[in-house]
């Protein structure tokens, strides 16, 4: 019962963080349009910033922002900061479920780095701390009074984490290890600066003070950073089920284009809400930052070379060998690894099964790293180039 017990575990965790992530994401995308749509007009309430006309569900909505507060505090006051919190938090279960609980398979590489299982989640985790307080003091310096000087620091310091990151993990660790960390600032953000900024306001509403404006602006700032990360997390969070991005040599250069992608695709949208003319050169960096990571993908495995040693012609009797000997404990009708009762996946890779599943076997084992786990089996480049160059003909 226990491997049913964690796969259900797994499976409500993950459902949990995407329902979550879905209306966190969804609150901020839809603020951000809310502030760039706001016009002035005539006769408008005194410290105002403007006001949006929206209809949804069959009503008008008037929408009014203050810059600072309004005159009075209303009665009733919605938050939102739940949907940040429980994105993290169930973001931060599942990795213990699944990366933490399984570090030997899923963080560690021992061809990157031998590392026991509790060094992994130690470095893991502190990572994501000193990641978050590096950050949050670059905002703080006089650095962050430049947005733009600020956003190139910020974009040098996560490409310069991707690095680090695939020196010390498998390539699927360091992928969720970066979008990990870019999570834990977007909810930091929330709950170190703008909720305490917010009640700080609120607080000086209720004892008859004027509140500091700079603490909306301070905010402001956060949450917009929050916006422009949005879709590189979302990314890199998929990417462990995409060989071809978490595995394969320049998977680091990988970020720094996604991230430069994200921010293109996010100020297309963000300008447009705005009322700004139509950026629409932001779609032709993205299109050649997403052909740049397809292009890198081809370069080979994290580690080894496609090319080392590959023959000119490869028969189903080596690739056959190859699998039997670095993938059958796992992938066989009755699996030999201690703690796996089934194939994964339903992937048995014997006799024909190798041929079926021939595409997979090259993503997965040939072009990436991504098999074995860990390299647990210890497969060579040279296996690997054999594998890469095999058509998947029934020779």
């Amino acid at each position: 019962m226990e491997p049913i017990l964690w796969e259900w575990i797994n499976a409500l965790a993950r459902w949990l963080h995407v329902i979550t992530a879905i209306a966190w994401i969804g609150s901020s995308f839809y603020f951000i349009h809310l502030d760039a749509s706001l016009r002035r007009r005539a006769g408008a309430p005194a410290g105002t910033a403007g006001d949006a006309w929206q209809i949804h569900g069959g009503g008008f909505y008037h929408m009014t922002k203050y810059m600072v507060a309004p005159p009075q505090l209303p009665e009733e006051l919605t938050w939102f900061k739940w949907e940040s919190y429980a994105t993290w938090l169930s973001g931060f279960f599942l990795m213990c479920v699944l990366y933490y609980r399984g570090a030997d398979l899923f963080l560690i590489d021992q061809d990157v780095l031998a590392l026991n299982p509790w060094q992994a989640v130690a470095i893991s985790a502190g990572a994501l701390v000193a990641g978050w307080v590096a950050y949050d003091l670059m905002c703080k310096s006089p650095l962050g009074r430049n947005d733009g000087a600020l956003a190139v620091a910020g974009f040098v310091m996560l490409v310069a984490t991707a690095w680090a990151m695939t020196r010390i993990f498998s390539g699927r660790g360091a992928m969720l290890q970066v979008g990990a960390l870019m999570a834990t600032m977007m909810a930091c953000n929330v709950f170190m600066l703008i909720i305490p900024n917010q009640r700080r306001t609120v607080a000086a509403m209720l004892r008859g003070e004027t509140p500091d404006p700079s603490l909306g602006k301070k905010a402001k700032q956060r949450s917009l950073h929050n916006n422009y990360l949005t879709l590189p997390v979302v990314f890199l969070m998929l990417s462990n089920h995409y060989p071809l991005v978490s595995s394969t040599r320049y998977n680091w250069v990988m970020v720094a284009l996604v991230l430069v992608v994200g921010t293109a695709i996010r100020h297309f949208f963000n300008s447009r809400h705005a009322g700004k003319p139509t950026p629409w050169w932001t779609w032709g960096i993205a299109a050649a930052g997403m052909l740049g990571c397809v292009w890198l993908s081809t370069l080979g495995p994290a580690t080894g070379d496609t090319a080392a040693g590959a023959p000119v012609k490869v028969g189903f009797n080596q690739v056959e060998e190859i699998v039997s000997t670095r993938c059958s404990m796992c992938h066989a009708a009755q699996p030999v690894w201690e703690g796996i009762a089934t194939a994964p996946r339903g992937v048995v890779l014997e006799g024909d099964g190798i041929r079926r599943h021939a595409e997979q076997i090259r993503l997965q084992a040939g072009f990436s790293s991504a098999m074995p786990p860990a390299n647990i089996t210890g497969i060579t480049p040279q296996e690997r180039a054999v594998l890469a160059a095999w058509s998947g003909d029934t020779k």
